[in-house]
C-alpha cells in the first residue's frame, strides 16, 4: 500500500506539474488570460471549438510558448479513509520533456526524479513514468497539432466537455466553464487508474492562467485518494544548466 501511495502521488505531480506557470504575483483573481472569448460557447459550438477557447482563454500562445519553469510548493496528502493530511513539500524544475522533481513528505515519501528527455533516474526502483507530457493540461497546447484529435465526451451540468487524444492512445478530458472558457477540471487514466484534477484557484499571470491551488484525485482499490497542492514560489523561462537534468550513471 505504501508503495501504491508513492506511486500515486509521484505521477500526480509529475501529470500536475507543467501547468502551475507563474513569476511571484499577487491577487486573487480569477478572471480569463484573454480579454474575450474568440468563440462564443453556445449549444451547437463543436468540441474543437471547445477546446479553441479553452487554449485561448489558459493564454493562447503565451501558455504554448513557455519553455521551462521552476516551482517550490507544499502539499497536503490524503489516503483512502484518512481525514487527516500527511503535509509535504515539492520543488519541480522542467523544460518540456526535461524534469528534475523532489517530493519530501516524512515518513510517508522522500523522492527524487530525473528525466533528461531520454532517461529516467528514480530513487524508488520501479516508479519508472512516462514522459511528462503526455497528460493533463500540456495536452491542450496541441489540441490543433498534427497527431493529436479533439472528440466529443457528455458534459457536466453546467460545463462542456471535450477529449483530447494522441497518436498512442493517450488522452485527457477537458471540462471548462461554459461562461468564461477557462478549464476547470480535466480526468486522465495512467497504469489502470483514473486521475482527476480540479482547479480551486488561479491567476492571471502575464498572459497565462496559473491554477495557485488544485486538487487531485486517484482512484484506488481502498478507495479514493487525494492531495491538495499549493504553489509558494515560481519562475519561468529560466537560464537552466544541463547538469539540473543529468541522471546518474
Amino acid at each position: 500500500m505504501k508503495r501504491l501511495f508513492t506511486l500515486w502521488l509521484i505521477v500526480i505531480v509529475l501529470c500536475s506539474a507543467p501547468y502551475a506557470y507563474t513569476q511571484s504575483a499577487s491577487g486573487n483573481s480569477a478572471s480569463a488570460a484573454g480579454s474575450s472569448l474568440a468563440i462564443p460557447i453556445t449549444a451547437g459550438a463543436t468540441p474543437l471549438d471547445l477546446a479553441r477557447t479553452a487554449f485561448l482563454a489558459q493564454g493562447g500562445e503565451k501558455f504554448r510558448a513557455l519553455k521551462n519553469m521552476v516551482l517550490i510548493g507544499s502539499v497536503d496528502l490524503y489516503g483512502p479513509t484518512s481525514t487527516q493530511p500527511i503535509p509535504g513539500k515539492f520543488v519541480i524544475v522542467m523544460a518540456r520533456e526535461r524534469l528534475r522533481m523532489e517530493v519530501n513528505a516524512p515518513p510517508v515519501i522522500s523522492f527524487k526524479q530525473l528525466y533528461d528527455g531520454h532517461n529516467t533516474y528514480s530513487s524508488i526502483p520501479g516508479a519508472q513514468l512516462p514522459t511528462p507530457n503526455k497528460f493533463g493540461l500540456l495536452v491542450l497546447a496541441n489540441f490543433d497539432q498534427p497527431g493529436y484529435t479533439v472528440t466529443a465526451i457528455p458534459d457536466k451540468k453546467k460545463q462542456r466537455g471535450f477529449r483530447i487524444s494522441d497518436a498512442e492512445g493517450c488522452s485527457t478530458d477537458f471540462y471548462l466553464d461554459s461562461t468564461t472558457g477557462q478549464v476547470v477540471s480535466y480526468f486522465f487514466q495512467f497504469g489502470g487508474y483514473n486521475f482527476g484534477v480540479e482547479h480551486k484557484k488561479v491567476k492571471n499571470v502575464e498572459g497565462v492562467l496559473v491554477p495557485y491551488r488544485f486538487s487531485q484525485r486517484i482512484e484506488l482499490p481502498q478507495g479514493a485518494a487525494f492531495a491538495d497542492f499549493s504553489v509558494k514560489e515560481a519562475k519561468l523561462n529560466q537560464q537552466l544548466g544541463d547538469d539540473v537534468f543529468t541522471v546518474p550513471d
